[in-house]
């Protein structure tokens, strides 16, 4: 009970401070000091879109400076932030030494990391936060792959403050609704998502103090995690899964982790797959899942799934060997397997 009401009256504390300064800062046309804290593509689109606005004479950004973690390589937002000639600072440093923040909010965008207390309250109007989903849905590192794998017709962006101790479970600031499109792949989604959270943060910023002043508390009894992607989870069990599934995990996971299974005890990686029903000897429909055939019509793998279906394959690689196409895998190792025996397992 303790840990809650030191909770609750953080972010009691929190909200009438952030409030009155901001009533402050209206009154005095005060520009922000920003610290930014984000290291992939998909924060980089909200730092980028933060920058720009600081080219208006109205803007109520004064000035960016950007947190990121040195040891990424190919870092975009490090890249970007030297190549614009921001002040750009490595996330382990600071945690050392917090002296080193000057600056007025903190925004976190895609960072990865459980922002300490003892940040959160170094910044005199809190920190906000730019989640991919429509929050408490999907609270987590993953929920765009979540939502995919899920089905989900509908997901978003989220701005929200970030509370101490916990990812995800701060008041939300404001919510844009996104169309998931039907059979769309993580990569599509995830661009879609990140333009419209570097909008909508910048327009939360820019309307500020107004939009900071009616946060709404997520309803945790609503909540749905979306954890960090294990390995394991990129590998097929054809005895458990739907060839929907199998689909829809390719769809998810797509660009980030190849669905991966066995074939003679060699590792085989999937590079193009969907779903199918056509093209199937109907003498074997009988076959039990991880079943594979060639088909000479549409030039692509059957696997038969746990419910009878098919997938189709019309790429993929087998460990120690260059993608083939379905024929390539075809005259290379199906025909030299007794019928009997060609399963993926």
């Amino acid at each position: 009970m303790q840990h809650w009401s030191s909770l609750l009256n953080f972010k009691s504390l929190l909200s009438h401070n952030v409030l009155v300064r901001f009533k402050s800062c209206a009154a005095t046309n005060f520009k922000l000091n920003i610290l930014f804290f984000g290291t992939d593509t998909f924060s980089l689109r909200s730092l980028i879109s933060l920058e720009n606005s600081t080219k208006s004479n109205k803007s109520k950004i004064n000035r960016i400076d950007v947190v990121t973690s040195f040891r990424s390589k190919g870092n975009p937002v490090k890249k970007y932030a030297d190549d614009h000639g921001m002040v750009c600072m490595d996330w382990a440093t600071l945690k050392s030494n917090t002296n080193i923040i000057k600056h007025d909010l903190g925004v976190v965008v895609s960072f990865g990391h459980l922002i300490p207390e003892n940040i959160i309250n170094t910044f005199p109007y809190g920190m906000i936060n730019v989640h991919g989903s429509l929050l408490p849905r999907w609270r987590g590192a993953s929920p765009i792959i979540y939502s995919i794998l899920n089905e989900d017709s509908v997901t978003g962006v989220s701005i929200m403050r970030i509370s101490p101790n916990k990812f995800d479970v701060g008041e939300i600031l404001a919510a844009k609704s996104v169309e998931i499109p039907k059979n769309v792949l993580m990569p599509h989604l995830h661009k879609t998502l990140s333009n419209e959270g570097a909008t909508l943060l910048t327009e939360c910023i820019e309307n500020a103090p107004a939009s900071f002043q009616n946060g709404k508390q997520q309803d945790d009894n609503k909540a749905t995690y979306a954890p960090k992607v294990p390995e394991s989870m990129a590998t097929i069990n054809w005895q458990m899964m739907t060839a929907k599934y199998v689909c829809n995990l390719y769809r998810a996971l797509y660009s980030f982790k190849w669905l991966t299974t066995c074939w003679q005890k060699r590792r085989v990686k999937i590079r193009d797959l969907d779903l199918t029903n056509d093209g199937v000897n109907e003498s074997n429909l009988d076959r039990s899942p991880g079943y594979v055939e060639y088909d000479k019509i549409n030039k692509c793998l059957c696997v038969h799934c746990s419910d009878g279906h098919f997938i189709s394959i019309k790429k993929l690689s087998v460990e120690g060997k260059p993608v083939m196409t379905a024929a390539d895998f075809n005259n290379g190792f199906l025909k030299k397997v007794d019928p009997k025996q060609r399963y993926f397992t």
